[in-house]
């Protein structure tokens, strides 16, 4: 039983606006989604028949302690294995580097992982995949492509588009190790239209507000990245509680990086 192994990338919100609510009771935003090099990695076993009934996710890394038994890579695996009728059992070991409900779409990235590696895998047609990824979240669409991409509605209906200069500049992502609830965080917001989103350079991310009311340190952490030489941006991602910088520079993100403070987590990575 060979295993194929896969990256999850740290997803990336540059600008975020609250639009307002759709029929179904999620939130309508505008916002594009870029993608680091670094993340979680996921590996997959094929069982065999013998093994129909098994499923299993094993974890590690530096935050697998904060994972559960239920996931959305077990969630991944469920349906996309009734669609495709696989009759297999499955072994999944996913190597947790990013925190859990940080606003890195970490669960959204590891089950888009997991689609891609079974699609591969199985030689199955990709429109399974792009099928079956709505129903697992928001942003595990987004995930699946792993590109640069808008996202409208909630956020999962995609256009790619290209970063231009921006691909593959150096970034520093900072989070004050406090986790932060996703669907607290749509509940804070104040429910203005916050506009539609055109340059991301020039947006916002119009969840910042809600996420310091609830994790007043993530404005400590955007006040210490504004400060730091070389910085062309900074923003909090998704809704938080990690932040990111870009910087013109690799010797300048490193240099970020080495005072950052010993209590918070961070990765110095790049844009993809």
């Amino acid at each position: 039983m060979t295993a194929a192994r896969e990256i999850a990338p740290a997803k990336l919100n540059l600008a975020l606006h609250v639009r307002g609510k759709l029929p179904d009771g999620r939130h309508a935003i505008e916002t594009v989604f870029a993608f680091c090099t670094d993340g979680d990695w996921l590996t997959f076993k094929n069982l065999g028949e013998d093994f129909r009934h098994t499923v299993s996710v094993e974890v590690g890394g530096a935050f697998g302690a904060d994972i559960g038994r239920s996931n959305l890579v077990m969630d991944a695996w469920y349906a996309i294995n009734e669609k495709a009728k696989l009759g297999v059992g499955a072994l999944f070991h996913l190597e947790k580097n990013l925190p859990v409900a940080a606003g890195l779409g970490g669960g959204s990235a590891d089950a888009a992982a997991a689609l891609r590696l079974v699609t591969s895998q199985f030689s199955l047609d990709p429109a399974i995949a792009q099928e079956v990824a709505p129903t697992l979240g928001s942003d595990v669409p987004a995930c699946l492509l792993s590109l640069p991409a808008r996202g409208v509605g909630a956020g999962d209906q995609l256009t790619t588009i290209e970063l231009g200069d921006v691909s593959g500049q150096p970034v520093l992502l900072v989070n004050p190790r406090v986790a932060l609830s996703t669907a607290e965080v749509f509940a804070n917001w104040d429910g203005q239209d916050q506009g539609a989103l055109g340059d991301w350079r020039e947006g916002f991310n119009g969840l910042q507000s809600s996420a310091v009311a609830l994790v007043p340190q993530i404005e400590t952490v955007l006040a210490w990245l504004s400060a730091q030489p070389g910085v062309t941006l900074f923003r909090m991602s998704g809704s938080g509680a990690t932040c990111f910088a870009l910087f013109e520079s690799e010797e300048a993100r490193d240099a970020a990086a080495t005072g950052v403070p010993r209590e918070w987590w961070h990765l110095a990575t790049y844009l993809r």
